[in-house]
């Protein structure tokens, strides 16, 4: 029984293959073309049991290039692995390689799971979606804090279409001011038409699919959460419980527990950062903007009363994704609570 192990970078792959006493067979550095992988592995000449490597950029890439060649693929936690070759005293893609390798012979290795092609469109269009947005924003201030130095100051809320109407007359009645802005807000007209034709796209792909409907059923769910959630969740049956979910992007307490000793902390902020954000917006609006009542919203105000307003906007998003795995087969589309304006900002 043989298993060989890919330490991956971006232009080379690092390959070891051991037995099951772990006595080292093969160590060999191809590219990280899955062509170079499946040829240098098969040159082999025995069959491999297992092949292992780190979560990271390539992962999908090669996971499912090899699968399809034949191969079992297992995708190890990086931070579990980061942690078992801290221990070694040289750092290299070749020992890196070797330490895999006895990882995953033993054993000791947690499963990751590499998400469908489907998932890994939709995070595309969410991610080119938030550039757009992100380099608007950036432009904009650059530009109120230009006109700022000549003295011109502009309301603090300005979006769209607006906050160009607002300034164009004053930048093109000064020539000086004309040469030196006017480039930068024609870049910043053009980033906006490109970010509303990609919020078309977005908002177009949530309202035909029937799982993210289903989602924005609940009160303070647009389709930018709705579909952030639905691409990081990708296979719900790999949650063996609904409660394990918040933990899994991070919306539970740390703990550390030693002996006498036993501290809750903050919460982890492990897992994807931007569906941790649209799941807080979600809670946020639903405690402070949606007129539609529901048990989470009583619970949050609830605690509202008791705690303050931030504990219950930092508490209803662990809640939430066990409403959205409970709700893709009972919960009514809203049409009333799909518009809100948390998912624009």
């Amino acid at each position: 029984m043989f298993y060989a192990a890919l330490d991956v970078s971006l232009r080379s792959v690092a390959i070891c293959i051991i037995d099951q006493d772990g006595k080292v067979r093969l160590e060999r550095a191809v590219s990280s073309d899955v062509p170079d992988l499946v040829h240098c592995l098969r040159e082999f000449g025995e069959p491999i049991h297992q092949i292992g490597l780190e979560a990271g950029t390539l992962t999908q890439h090669l996971t499912y290039g090899l699968t399809e060649a034949g191969f079992d693929v297992v995708c190890m936690e990086a931070r579990q692995v980061n942690a078992a070759l801290s221990a070694m005293r040289n750092k290299t893609d070749k020992n890196d390689a070797r330490g895999i390798a006895q990882l995953l012979r033993s054993g000791w290795y947690s499963r990751v799971h590499v998400k469908s092609v489907e998932s890994h469109y939709i995070r595309a269009l969410l991610t080119s979606r938030k550039v757009m947005q992100r380099k608007c924003i950036d432009l904009e201030n650059e530009i109120r804090g230009l006109l700022k130095v000549f003295g011109v100051k502009l309301p603090m809320r300005l979006g769209g279409s607006a906050f160009d109407a607002a300034v164009r007359d004053t930048i093109e009645s000064d020539p000086a001011l004309s040469h030196a802005l006017l480039p930068m807000l024609q870049a910043r007209q053009m980033l906006l038409e490109t970010f509303l034709e990609l919020d078309r796209r977005v908002r177009r792909a949530a309202h035909q699919d029937s799982v993210t409907t289903r989602f924005m059923g609940v009160p303070g769910v647009g389709y930018v959460t709705a579909l952030s959630f639905k691409a990081a969740v990708d296979d719900p049956t790999r949650f063996k419980s609904s409660r394990t979910v918040g933990a899994h992007f991070g919306l539970t307490p740390r703990r550390f527990q030693s002996g006498e000793k036993d501290n809750p902390g903050r919460i982890s902020h492990a897992g994807d950062a931007d569906v941790r954000a649209t799941l807080y917006a979600a809670a946020n609006a639903m405690l402070m903007r949606s007129i539609a009542w529901s048990s989470l919203k009583a619970w949050g105000v609830r605690l509202m009363k008791t705690k303050g307003r931030d504990e219950p906007s930092s508490l209803s998003p662990a809640r939430l994704p066990s409403c959205f795995i409970g709700c893709g087969s009972t919960a009514q589309s809203s049409g009333s609570d799909r518009r809100h304006l948390h998912d624009m900002t």
